[in-house]
């Protein structure tokens, strides 16, 4: 049978041939006798599948040595509390640059333990674009410089990786890490909620360049305290075992598929082909500033709401699915991460055609 095209912002689509793994070996992991969802995170074959996750992930990015990697609980929600109070250390301020919805949750959780200094914001016009590096204003003494490289809701992306210079820049990249390649040393900090790109719900992604630990805050949670994490291989308490075992299989199909540049490759067909049938003829639009739309989210707008949501409507019964815009922006999303094949972007575009001939 079929699977139907899934462009939900998350949980996403899978690669099919890693569901099909994970149905083969959910009963008997490679003859053990048990399913991976019962297995010890402190036994052997849980640790092998644990570091070759890691190791594959390193390679896919090319972690060096001294940046250390976590896979933690509390999605990057959890890690817009445990970064500030991980990375302060003795400052009070940390500057964070303001992009749209989830900016601004992270912005919130922060002020909580220091003082924010907003460096930039688009949020006078809409949160439809990325302020450019030329308009950041950093504050006196920053801890961090934050940023969250794709807005899912939006449909906003970094199409640069800024410069901070000496002061750490931390991301949270939930919705477009391992979508291309990109340089870690610019980083001081990676975080990234599994369930876009990596795996499926349950595990978060932190990669930390060694320097910065032990700043940790006393009131730091133990579970969210990098340094506690890393001296127990971040198996402080039982680890998210199957979403990592998932996560690693995943690593596995960017890396047969020739790895992020490949990857990326792929990617950008998609988001051209679909931004294009968006700017055809007008019926859609798209609001984001041409140079920051994003090849995750692509979002469009019909021309009016009640349309909006019988084109969602309509497109289930073509097996397109979760397409109806979060509720926060309303219009249609089309989530295209690494999993979405190429045909259904053309399903999708299709579709499109087929509906603004009806209703045009």
């Amino acid at each position: 049978m079929a699977r139907p095209f899934n462009f939900g912002p998350g949980p996403a689509m899978l690669p099919e041939s890693v569901l099909q793994i994970v149905q083969a070996e959910l009963l008997d992991w490679k003859g053990r006798g048990l399913s991976i969802i019962e297995m010890t995170h402190r036994g052997d074959d849980f640790l092998s599948i644990a570091r070759k996750a890691e190791a594959d992930l390193r390679q896919l990015i090319g972690i060096p040595n001294h940046y250390k990697i976590l896979f933690l609980q509390g999605g990057a929600t959890g890690q817009n509390a445990a970064v500030p109070l991980n990375l302060l250390g003795d400052k009070k301020t940390a500057d964070y640059v303001n992009t749209g919805h989830w900016s601004t949750r992270s912005i919130n959780e922060a002020k909580k333990y220091c003082d924010v200094h907003i460096a930039a914001s688009s949020e006078n016009s809409g949160f439809w674009h990325v302020p450019p590096q030329s308009e950041w204003k950093f504050s006196a003494d920053p801890a961090y410089v934050h940023i969250c490289s794709n807005e899912t809701i939006s449909g906003v992306e970094y199409s640069f990786m800024p410069d901070t210079g000496a002061i750490p820049l931390v991301a949270d990249m939930s919705s477009n890490i391992l979508s291309r390649p990109f340089d870690i040393n610019k980083f001081g900090l990676i975080y990234a909620g599994a369930q876009k790109n990596i795996g499926p719900t349950g595990v978060t992604l932190v990669i930390v360049r060694e320097d910065l630990l032990g700043k940790v805050k006393s009131v730091c949670p133990s579970v969210i305290d990098y340094t506690l994490e890393l001296g127990y291989e971040w198996m402080y308490n039982t680890p998210p075992t199957f979403p990592v075992y998932v996560s690693g299989l995943v690593f596995e199909w960017i890396i047969k598929k020739g790895g992020l540049a490949a990857i990326e490759k792929i990617n950008i067909e998609k988001a051209n082909k679909l931004y294009a049938e968006v700017d055809r003829t007008g019926f859609y639009t798209n609001k984001v500033n041409k140079r920051d739309r994003s090849r995750m989210n692509v979002t469009f707008y019909l021309p009016t709401p009640e349309l909006d949501q019988r084109f969602a409507q309509e497109a289930k019964t073509r097996d397109l699915l979760n397409l109806k815009g979060h509720k926060v922006a309303g219009g249609i999303r089309a989530s295209i991460y690494n999993a979405m094949p190429m045909a259904g972007v053309d399903a999708l575009i299709a579709f499109m055609r087929d509906f603004e001939k009806r209703y045009g």
